[in-house]
Parts: C-alpha cells; structure tokens; sequence
C-alpha cells in the first residue's frame, strides 16, 4: 500500500454519538483555538468552515463565504417562503450549541430575520421547510434571542427578557425576568459577529446572546412540546438579506447509554498496532509511531510527517456499530467516511470504507483496497 494511501485513511480514525465559548470578535477570523479552552470539553464542531458537508439545503442559497456557512436572498433569488439548512448528521435532544452569526439587510427597510431551529421535524424535505423551536434573530430591535415556534401552533413561546412556563394546560405563564429587553439589545452588535448559545435539558430551554440570557421556559405543555429533534438554520422569505454562521460548537451529555460508554472508552491517546488490507497486514513500517488522540469527538492523529484532525459521530443501534468521520484536514477533508467499530478498556479496532466504497459490515476486509480496519492499542 501506498504510504500516503495509508496516513490519509487515518485521517478518519474513530467515532461516537454527537453529543459549544467565545466567537470572534469584529473583523477577527473564526476562532480556531476554541477547541483548547477547557470551557469548550465535550464540544464537536459541526461545521467545517470549507463546505456545507453534512448540512442540507437549498444551493442557490447558501454556500460558505470566508469560512461562514452563509445564507443570502437577493431580487435574482427571492423566496416565497421561509427556507432552512438542516443539519444532516442527526437529531438532538439535550444538548448546549455554541456559535456566533452576524445578519445583515440588503434593502432599503432594514429587514433581515433568522434563527436556528432545534428540536425541529422536517415538514417539507423537497423544499428544506423546517418547523419548531427557533432562537430567533433579526436586523431589528426585538427579536433576537427569543423563543419562537416556527410553523407551530404557539408563536412566540417568550419575548426577550421573559421567564416563562408553559403550563400542563398549554397556557403560558410569565414568572420572572431577565432583564429589560431593551438593555439586552444594547449587548447586541448590529451587523456584525455575536454569540448564540442554546441549552436545552429536558422540557427547560434557555437562550444567550454575548453573555446575557435572554429567555428561560419551562414546556410543561406535553402535547405540543419537542424533546428531539434537527438542528436548522432559517433564511427568512422577504426583501434581500444576508445572515452567516462560524464556530458552530455542539455538546450533548456523556451520561448513560452504550453510546456514552462508548465515546468515554474512547478518550485518550492511541497507537496504532497495526493495518489489515485485502486480507493481509500492511507492513509494520508504514504504521509506527503513528498515534491518535481524541477529545470528545474530535480526534487529532499524529506521526511522521503529518497531523490531521476532525471529527466523528456514531450509531450505537446498529450491529456492528456504525461510525462516521469527518477529517477536517489532509487528503479526506470535507469527505464523509463509513465505518464500523468496537472498542474496549485497551483496545479498539475500526474497519472503514474510503473514496465512495460501501460500510463496512463486519471486520474483514476484502479484495477492495479501499476497505481496511485499524487495530489500535493504548
């Protein structure tokens, strides 16, 4: 086997479920070194700042521009209705997400409207039409950092400085505040990069911009509330507009489940003890010295003459279980790779396909080179 062949496939090393920190400040580039903040642990990044790899939605729309995932209408591109980029790589429950956006309006009456949906169902795939929980954003003085129910029945589910419960009733009740809600648009940088973080846990969902909490709302309301969902990103119908998305950062709870036990086993420093191509072991040479280290669910592998990072994300409910990985860097950056996997206290074995080749449904590979599965010890 090639030697490039060989340290370019372990680029997409392991996997685990997908379980957010500071956004740059204005004019500054994406912040790359969020990931090293201790504050940022458990936190996977779920854009990789080239591509729109593992977002779906509508092309003539949004693309990537200066490393945001960016979403743009102009009188070329109208749209009639509120279209979304959905996530592709799962649904979340609880979870915190992490980023910073900037929207700005591209026509004379200063409207621009967006948010981010989660917890959220499909309603159109055809169409990327995307109802539910949205932490709302907009151009304008009111909005941003509220709750509100995309193409649902409850609408503003809480203004902006609210405390709200949403009562076993489906009655809402306002039970405290957060602070004025013209005092937390004073923290919002119009037009240019802000932070947005969401935590949801269980039925309580809250929201943040730069710092200060904008909304806290108890659903008790059992018919209408969502306790699962996508991740989507909104482009509002109406005059030219544009709004972009960086360091997008998500967590979700390491506690319980074979998943959990699973990306736990996975952390730390592992070597590789050895590669097994079209039933035979590659040579001991092209393997030494070569280590992967994962943290979360990011992986950096290192060695030689090279260091490549990403990501990964899992399917415990499979058999074998499925993984798969998202090299950030390297020769597979941008590039989605199937896998199957099974790990233990001291070892770990992944068998993975590259380059359009099916997954891998056990752990053997066949007369494909483009199959292999990586023994790796402690």
């Amino acid at each position: 086997m090639n030697k490039s062949v060989t340290i370019g496939i372990l680029t997409l090393l392991v996997a685990a479920p997908l379980a957010m920190g500071r956004a740059p400040g204005p004019g500054q580039s994406p912040d790359m070194t969020l990931l090293d903040d201790p504050s940022e642990n458990g936190f996977t990044r779920i854009f990789n700042g080239q591509d729109l790899a593992g977002w779906g939605g509508n092309p003539a729309l949004w693309s990537v521009k200066d490393g945001a995932l960016t979403g743009q209408t102009s009188a070329e591109h109208p749209i009639q209705g509120n279209t979304f980029l959905v996530w592709t790589n799962g649904e979340v429950g609880d979870f915190e997400l992490r980023c910073s956006f900037r929207i700005v309006p591209m026509n004379s009456d200063g409207f621009a409207n967006s948010g981010i949906q989660y917890r959220s169902v499909i309603l159109d795939k055809a169409n990327w039409v995307v109802g539910g929980y949205q932490a709302d954003m907009e151009a304008g003085p009111t909005y941003t950092g509220i709750l509100y129910e995309e193409r649902m029945s409850r609408g503003i589910m809480a203004s902006r400085g609210e405390k709200v419960v949403w009562d076993k009733d489906c009655k809402k009740q306002v039970t405290g505040s957060l602070g004025k809600s013209e005092d937390l648009q004073a923290a919002i940088r119009q037009g240019e990069w802000n932070n947005y973080v969401i935590i949801a846990k269980g039925n309580h969902l809250r929201h943040y911009i730069n710092g200060h909490q904008t909304v806290d709302v108890i659903d008790d309301c059992e018919s209408k509330r969502a306790m699962k969902g996508v991740l989507a990103l909104q482009l509002h119908a109406g005059k030219p507009m544009l709004v972009q998305f960086r360091d997008i950062r998500l967590r979700v709870p390491a506690e319980g489940g074979a998943s959990a036990i699973d990306l736990k086993r996975m952390q730390g420093a592992w070597r590789v003890a050895s590669i097994e191509s079209r039933g035979s072991l590659v040579p001991e040479e092209n393997v030494t010295n070569i280590v992967v280290t994962v943290n979360g669910n990011n992986y950096e592998v290192s060695g030689g003459d090279i260091t490549d990072k990403g990501t990964f994300t899992m399917d415990t409910s499979k058999s074998p279980r499925q993984m798969d990985i998202h090299p950030n860097s390297g020769p597979d950056s941008g590039v989605t790779i199937q896998a199957v996997y099974e790990v233990g206290a001291e070892t770990m074995r992944v068998c993975y396909a590259r380059e359009g080749a099916s997954r891998p449904t056990s752990f053997k590979t066949t007369d494909d080179d483009r199959v292999l599965m990586i023994v790796y010890k402690r």
